[in-house]
């Protein structure tokens, strides 16, 4: 791969990545209930995610996708129904007056988890890596230097879009003191998902 082709991924990446979606709404909501650290956590799992779907798409595992058929569509679904069910519970938290502190028992693992899980239901993540990247690179040509390079390129870029949403959110957290800017933001946060996940089943495959 060429200097260009590299630079071409991180823009795009970068642009995608910077575009709130569920991934960064979750990253947010963690940042402001347990703080950096967790944010921080939770953003190594979203990248984790990130990564995995980046190898999928290189060693042709988007093909297997397609070929799959029916089996794909399921997976889809079950990503939609996992983004409504976080839509519904954010909009019910909206209804119940709250105030947002850190939680001791919020360690990282479970933070990191949650980004994992988050990122790997996440439909713009899978659209971008098995339907995106292919126009972006020539999957075909990419050597084993290439991947480790594409590997770091995709952790910094999202190191450098995710840790200021969870270095500005950390701080914010007295804000959230006010429950009706909690109200807002829960309910911004589930219309968001629900948006997703109805997007997520009306496209086509």
């Amino acid at each position: 791969m060429t200097a260009s082709g590299f630079l071409a991924y991180a823009l795009a990446l970068s642009i995608v990545a910077a575009i709130p979606g569920p991934g960064v709404v979750a990253l947010v909501a963690r940042a402001l209930a347990s703080g950096f650290r967790a944010g921080m956590a939770f953003a190594a799992g979203l990248i984790l995610g990130d990564l995995t779907y980046l190898a999928a798409a290189v060693f042709g595992l988007s093909r297997m996708a397609e070929a799959l058929g029916d089996v794909f569509v399921v997976v889809r679904i079950g990503a939609a129904l996992y983004l409504g069910y976080l839509a519904v519970q954010l909009w019910r938290s909206a209804a119940r007056t709250q105030t947002v502190t850190g939680r001791r028992g919020d360690r990282p693992l479970a933070s990191f988890l949650a980004g994992l899980t988050v990122t790997l239901a996440n439909p713009k993540t899978i659209v971008f890596y098995l339907a995106v990247l292919p126009t972006l690179l020539d999957l075909r040509a990419v050597t084993g230097r290439d991947f480790a390079t594409l590997v770091a390129v995709t952790a910094l870029v999202l190191i450098a879009v995710m840790t200021p949403y969870a270095a500005l959110a950390s701080p914010a957290r007295h804000t959230l003191q006010n429950s009706a800017f909690h109200r807002r933001l829960s309910r911004s946060a589930a219309a968001i998902m629900a948006g997703a996940a109805i997007w997520t089943v009306a496209r086509r495959t």
